[in-house]
């Protein structure tokens, strides 16, 4: 049984990628491309992209047959595929040419190991070495790589992708304390992940005490990401690599956490927030702020903050200078003679 590697690959004429992509090309339309590739490592029959404006020098040395671009960029010498987003555009560009990766025939491999109780929907693919525990249900067209762990009871919807070695379920650090002892809170709840959720490898989200760990529909976690228990993250987010997100924490839609950034427990997190990388969030944070800087504060305080920190080796350098001033100051005050140390009175002594 075969694992892995790229759909069939196809050529296609530039105009006919285009149209297919929702692009307007300029340029020469009949030229066939078949793959996709950086600006700089790009060769002909290959069609780049060109999102980020650091890159657009690279468009006059470029040896792709085509470059997916912004509306308003012009360059000479290289067909154009216009659009208002390239970056979507190259990933439709990829699935074109290219194909999506291909997964073993059958469904489920004999080396996974599958309980009798769970259910797994039509379409999905169970790589040797995962897992799937009583009564968990995964849906429709998932994916489970190799020594994935899809604990008991634990729910995913369709079109759901776990990585190597990620777990599902896993009991919540969850301990009650006395007289010095942790005693175990039974973790009696489960995980459920919405429709269309990705889980990068050896990421790790816990099942609540009671109820729910929920990661909403469409959601995509990276590589290395903790999820405590009891959390719930809405649909549309995204969680860079090492995020970990303490328990009991609510997130909105639409979320972006930068790599290493952590959330604190028993907090609420709003729509459309931007955390930055390695930011710490410790408590509530309203709809649309972007956070940064650790404990996390909103964006302007905290280049703010981040401007000031840069300069603290030159303002303790200049501080230290004013103080030597001062004390030469003091020195030549206490030795200076006592008439030109007087000043005058307005005494007449009339």
């Amino acid at each position: 049984m075969k694992l892995g590697g790229q759909g069939e690959a196809v050529a296609l004429t530039l105009g006919e990628l285009a149209r297919r992509i929702g692009a307007d090309l300029s340029g020469e339309g009949s030229v066939l491309v078949e793959g996709c590739a950086t600006l700089e490592d790009a060769r002909p029959g290959q069609v780049a992209f060109l999102a980020n404006p650091k890159y657009a020098k690279q468009l006059a040395t470029t040896k792709a047959a085509g470059v997916i671009v912004l509306p308003g960029v012009k360059c000479e010498g290289v067909s154009l595929l216009r659009m208002k987003d390239p970056y979507l555009g190259f990933a439709r560009a990829v699935v074109e040419l290219q194909g999506y990766r291909r997964h073993p025939q059958g469904g489920i491999h004999a080396g996974a190991n599958v309980d009798p109780t769970a259910s797994i929907g039509q379409g999905s693919v169970v790589y040797p070495g995962a897992y799937v525990g009583p009564r968990a249900r995964v849906g429709r067209d998932c994916i489970l790589y190799p020594n994935a762990v899809i604990y008991d009871d634990c729910v995913l919807g369709d079109r759901v992708t776990v990585h190597a070695n990620s777990t599902i379920g896993t009991d919540g650090f969850g301990y009650a304390t006395s007289q010095g002892i942790h005693h175990k809170i039974p973790q009696a709840g489960n995980v459920v992940l919405e429709d269309d959720v990705e889980i990068g490898s050896n990421c790790c989200i816990e099942r609540a005490a009671m109820g729910s760990t929920v990661i909403g529909a469409g959601t995509k976690i990276a590589d290395l990401v903790s999820i405590g228990h009891g959390t719930r993250i809405g649909p549309h987010g995204l969680l860079v690599s090492m995020v970990g997100v303490a328990g009991s924490t609510t997130i909105g839609h639409h979320v972006i956490a930068g790599g290493q950034a952590g959330i604190a427990g028993h907090i609420k997190v709003g729509d459309r927030v931007t955390i930055a990388a390695q930011a710490g969030v410790v408590s509530d944070v309203e709809d649309g702020r972007m956070m940064m800087g650790s404990p996390a504060v909103a964006l302007p305080e905290g280049r703010k903050n981040y401007f000031l920190a840069s300069q603290l080796s030159k303002m303790l350098d200049r501080i230290r200078a004013l103080e030597q001033q001062v004390a030469e100051l003091a020195t030549d005050s206490e030795t200076m003679p006592a008439s030109e140390a007087k000043t005058d009175t307005g005494d007449t002594g009339a």
